[in-house]
């Protein structure tokens, strides 16, 4: 962990020291977790797998038939009991 004081008085070499031990670093404020910071390369491959795991969610809806072909009015009526 880095503390927000030690980011204000190092500046980014603390974090590009602690980048190079582990693929992410959270930062304290206060004493409290409050952020997490990570190379973007570690970002991009989170972000891909969201979206892999998006589209696997997707197709299982389609295989299963958990899907509506009503329009958008009648689908969020009865998604809602309107």
């Amino acid at each position: 962990m880095i503390t927000a004081n030690e980011l204000n008085t190092r500046g980014i070499a603390c974090l590009e020291e602690s980048l190079q031990q582990h693929s992410e670093e959270i930062i304290t404020v206060e004493g409290k977790e409050r952020f997490v910071v990570m190379r973007v390369e570690q970002y991009h491959y989170l972000r891909e797998m969201e979206l892999e795991a998006a589209l696997l969610e997707s197709k299982l809806d389609l295989k299963q038939g958990n899907f509506s072909k009503d329009d958008i009015d009648a689908h969020v009526a009865e998604l809602f009991d309107l």
